[in-house]
Formats: structure tokens, C-alpha cells, sequence
């Protein structure tokens, strides 16, 4: 069953830092890793496929919550993690922003010297949901980003985005081959993007008769309608606020991360002593490896994980994000020897945080949780990419400030 829906990504300047990219080239492969572990590469394409998963797993990155430079952060971390470990974890990602993006062909059918698969289909297949996206929906989106990530079977997903530079947000688009039927005919998983009223889409099944007008075929209508789509709205505001979140889903995770008996009883599964704000961190990577779709409703939950690279909603607690990778590398270690004990807690950390969250149903006084990790950042390593910018030049202030924000 196909997933649709949209979103609006409003349009971000600037770079991620090298100490952002580096831990979330890490991390990105990590979860990945234990999602392929658990559940098959195939599972990940499905991942891939949700806007909203897409969203969550990349604010629990440490990236910016809802802006459109989750999608080529994210995706560039993912090709510098996996692309290595194509014979341990069968995973490909090929393409990318800009010139790197007309480069998937070659890609792809390099890849498949090396591998046995049609690297002619799939190329053709790049090309036509670039051609699809950019030419025959006609929403005011020109492409920038296409990215195609392969199986060692075949199996793929496509995650690319468009530019609205008129109004400045970005649509993202994602396709899955399991879902893709026709491609003149409902082929996405999803559209992401802000609704700009009516467009024109010869890829939608209700375009039918506008195909065979410009195609001078004939042709029956095609039997089936669209699914109502799943709509998740990304605010222009930069800051994250009590509205975005799920308080109920982020007082569960605070609890198990912050009362006693709870954190004790985790803290047995993992580490011995864990302190309560890697507990957090790890309660929520937890749940982007294990958790059902619905739970990605509320994708600025997962910034209380790491923080975001702006500040919102609070620095990137780098002592946090390095100890919380540390502990899910080691349990990945081990699971490749046979030792799946850590790992396996990952599952019961889940678990158990959605038992506290039915029986108890606590609430998360966001205010105050907002407050306390800004008091306790300083102590976990919190940095930004403006920390970086007053470094070099003190009195720009006011002009980095406007490259991040919109």
C-alpha cells in the first residue's frame, strides 16, 4: 500500500559543519545498520519511502527539524556510510545534489560491473522519475537533488527534491519500486512539499485522459483512485514549539530517560550508570530503528534527541550525540560475533518506552523540559554552526543570523 503526503520545507542557507557531517555520517549508518540487521535492506527502502520517517530520522541527526536541508544532508550522509559497506549491508546510494546527481546513470551501471544487476533498467528508471518529477508534474518545482538507493537484489528507492525559488520552500519527492506500477500512472510513494493550489500532473491516475490528449492514444481510465494523502506540515517557523510535538510521546521518553526506577532498570539492559541524557538520546534513536509509521507524526519530537546545528532547540550536545553513537556501535560489534544482548535492548528500550507511554500516559511540560536542556548544554558540549561563524568574525552577527533563517 502506497504512502502519500506533503509537507512544507522552507529553503535554508548555509553548510553543515565538518563536525556535524562526520557524526552524522556515523550515526546515519549505525541506525541503518541496525535496521538491516532486524529487518532486511528491503525494510529500509520502506523507510526511506515515508516522508515522515524520513523527517524523524533526520532530525534525530542533529539537523535542522523541518528545513528542506534535511533531505541533502541526510542523503550525502548516507552515501558516505553505506557505499563503503555495500557487501556487509547491501545498500547504494548514487547521485546527490546538483552535478552529482546527473552522475547516477554512470553510477548505476558501474555498480552493477560489480554486482550482476541491470544497470541499463536502472538507469532508465533514474532517469524517468527525474523526467516524471521535473517535467510532467508541473507544480513551480525545478529539481536539484536525485538520489537512488539500490539492493544488491534490484529493490530501490528514489528520494529527490525541487526549488520553489519564487516563495522559497522545496518539495520533496519519493518513489519506492515496490509501489511503482506505471510511471504515467500514480507512480510516488509520496510528495513532499508545501500545497501551492493547482498544479498540473500528468503522473496522477486521474490525468489519464490529458495523457492520451497529448499522446494521441487511446487508452482505458485507469480503474483506481488516489489514497488520501498523508499531510505533514512543516511551519516557517525555526523554532521548535509545544504545537509541533506529540507531548504525550516526549513525556514517555523523558520519563523512562529521567526517573530512577525506570532509568535504572534501562541502564541493566545497555550500560551500567548511564546517565539520564544519553538514556533520552538512546530512547529515541531507539524508536526511529523500531517504531511503527504512525509514530512519525510528530518529527520535532526528535530533535530532543541531539539538538539541532541552528540551535533549535537547543545546541548539539556533542559529549550527548558521541557517547549515545559509542554505545550503539559497540552493541552493533557485537551483534556481528553473535552477541546480540545490547542490540536486543535496543527493542526492549522501545518497548518499554510505548508501555509507559499507554499505562501512564504521562505529559511533557515542554516549557521546562526546553529550559532544562538549555541549561545543561553548555555541560554536554553544545555547539551550533554560529558558534563556528562569531569565531571568525564576531561583528557578522546579525548577517549569519539572516543565512539561517527565513
Amino acid at each position: 500500500m502506497k504512502r502519500s503526503g506533503t509537507a512544507d520545507l522552507p529553503l535554508h542557507g548555509g553548510r553543515v559543519p565538518a563536525w556535524l557531517a562526520a557524526r552524522m555520517t556515523e550515526l546515519g549508518g549505525a541506525i541503518t545498520e541496525s535496521i538491516v540487521l532486524d529487518y532486511g535492506p528491503a525494510e529500509f527502502l520502506i523507510r526511506l519511502s515515508d516522508p515522515f520517517w524520513f523527517q524523524a530520522f533526520g532530525s534525530v541527526m542533529g539537523m535542522d527539524w523541518h528545513s528542506s536541508g534535511i533531505t541533502t544532508s541526510v542523503m550525502g550522509a548516507l552515501k558516505r556510510s553505506l557505499n563503503t559497506r555495500f557487501n556487509d549491508l547491501g545498500l547504494f546510494v548514487c547521485g546527490g545534489r546538483g552535478r552529482h546527481s546527473t552522475r547516477t546513470p554512470e553510477e548505476l551501471r558501474s555498480l552493477s560491473l560489480n554486482t550482476g544487476l541491470d544497470g541499463d533498467s536502472l538507469a532508465r528508471t533514474s532517469r524517468l522519475t527525474a523526467r516524471v518529477d521535473n517535467n510532467a508534474i508541473k507544480d513551480g518545482f525545478q529539481l536539484y537533488l536525485h538520489s537512488f538507493v539500490v539492493t544488491r537484489t534490484g529493490d530501490w528507492a528514489v528520494i529527490q527534491q525541487g526549488m520553489n525559488s519564487d516563495n522559497r520552500t522545496a518539495r520533496r519527492y519519493h518513489w519506492h519500486s515496490a509501489s511503482v506500477r506505471d510511471f504515467v500512472s500514480d507512480p510516488h510513494t509520496a510528495i513532499v512539499g508545501r500545497s501551492q493550489g493547482t498544479i498540473l500532473n500528468l503522473a496522477d491516475s486521474r490525468a489519464t485522459r490529458a495523457r492520451e490528449a497529448i499522446l494521441s492514444v487511446s487508452r482505458e481510465p485507469v480503474d483506481r483512485s488516489l489514497q488520501e494523502a498523508r499531510k505533514l506540515v512543516m511551519p516557517a517557523h525555526h523554532d521548535v514549539r509545544a504545537e509541533n510535538i506529540d507531548l504525550k510521546r516526549l513525556g514517555a521518553v523523558l520519563a523512562v530517560a529521567h526517573e530512577q526506577e525506570l532509568r535504572d532498570f534501562v541502564s541493566l539492559l545497555l550500560v551500567e550508570g548511564l546517565g539520564p541524557r544519553t538514556l533520552q538520546s538512546l530512547a529515541l534513536i531507539a524508536e526511529v530503528v523500531h517504531g511503527a509509521p504512525s509514530r512519525f507524526s510528530d518529527p520535532a519530537r526528535f530533535s530532543f534527541a541531539h539538538g539541532g546545528k541552528d540551535g533549535h532547540p537547543f545546541p548539539v550536545p556533542l559529549k550527548t550525540y558521541d557517547e549515545s553513537l559509542g554505545i550503539l556501535r559497540r552493541s552493533l560489534t557485537a551483534a556481528r560475533v553473535g552477541d546480540t544482548t545490547k542490540l536486543d535492548a535496543f527493542k526492549r528500550l522501545d518497548r518499554l518506552t510505548r508501555q509507559v507511554e499507554q499505562d501512564r500516559e504521562p505529559l511533557a511540560d515542554f516549557t521546562e523540559a526546553l529550559a532544562h536542556e538549555r541549561t545543561i548544554s553548555a555541560s554536554h558540549g553544545g555547539r551550533t554552526v554560529f558558534d563556528d561563524q562569531r569565531a571568525k568574525s564576531p561583528s557578522n552577527r546579525k548577517a549569519q543570523l539572516d543565512l539561517f533563517s527565513d
